[in-house]
């Protein structure tokens, strides 16, 4: 049995790559320089050689204000990239994992986003993302799980948990942080783990949401991690969304159902401040590190 990371290089890859290797199961992580997704043929070609059991997507273009002045370039990426890793899969018989957005859904709910509700995105990443799904589900319905996470964190790459881990542990400057939108903060390596063992289960097919268990809006995950560091709260200062001028427009409420892994052995990802108390020794260590 063995694996095939597309994105590998990203939070999520490397937290694949970690939990693969601690389970000791074969793969091969890649990232674009390795193999570009967007290229049909070049991928049927790599992913025929390597005939890999399991296909987890990782790649994206995930730059969200970026993409609202280039749609179509990051459609490459999150529409025909997923589409043609989809048509390798299926060529080989593998079992294929594509990891998605709650930026699928219009983001202006006040309960939890079920798995099969309506998508309406509202900005050009969550199009080129919810078009991905479709694709992905036409192309092989029979073996291909779509896993939508958010709010993604690690020790690894830019995220906002690293962020705000630096700015807790520099100085003693306020740190002005949104109020008004609420999601689920996810650890990448609970998600690494939880994707893993939903692709060694008899699950074959369906729509999943890969967040830890929980709400909260950036204030409150920036409060927690000022908790966890041993700084004070009240640097944290709530402001609103709309202090700040962006691009693309964000989903107020992000929150993300995870009814369908009640129907699994494996139930729901564990509440996001355990996860964010596991995961902030290595956190604080990469951030030491870089600073």
């Amino acid at each position: 049995m063995s694996w095939l990371i597309a994105g590998g290089t990203g939070q999520l890859g490397f937290a694949l790559s970690q939990e693969l290797n601690n389970r000791g199961i074969p793969f091969k992580a890649c990232g674009s320089k390795d193999l570009d997704i967007t290229q049909e043929n070049l991928v049927n070609d790599f992913v025929v050689q390597l005939a890999p059991s399991v296909i987890v997507n990782c790649a994206a273009w995930t730059d969200v204000d970026c993409a609202e002045s280039n749609e179509e370039l990051a459609a490459h990426i999150n529409s025909d990239g997923a589409e043609n890793l989809a048509i390798a899969a299926k060529k080989c018989g593998a079992k294929f994992l594509h990891i998605s957005t709650d930026y699928v859904f219009s983001g202006s709910g006040q309960k939890p986003w079920l798995e099969d509700a309506l998508k309406n995105p509202q900005s050009s990443y969550g199009r080129t993302k919810a078009d991905g799904e479709d694709r992905v589900l036409q192309t092989y319905p029979e073996n291909s799980i779509i896993i939508r996470t958010a709010w993604l964190y690690s020790p690894w790459g830019k995220n906002f948990a690293k962020t705000m881990t630096r700015l807790a542990l520099d100085g003693k400057k306020e740190v002005r942080v949104v109020n008004d939108q609420i999601g689920q903060p996810t650890s990448a390596a609970d998600l690494a783990d939880q994707i893993i063992s939903l692709a060694l289960s008899q699950t074959r097919a369906g729509i999943f949401h890969g967040t830890n268990s929980g709400e909260a809006t950036w204030f409150d995950f920036a409060q927690e991690i000022f908790r966890l560091v041993d700084k004070d709260l009240s640097r944290v200062v709530p402001v609103s969304l709309g202090e700040y001028t962006q691009k693309a427009k964000r989903p107020s409420y992000s929150v993300l159902s995870h009814d369908a892994w009640k129907k699994t052995p494996l139930g729901p990802m564990r509440d996001w401040r355990h996860a964010l108390a596991s995961a902030m020794p290595e956190i604080k260590a990469a951030v030491k590190t870089l600073g």
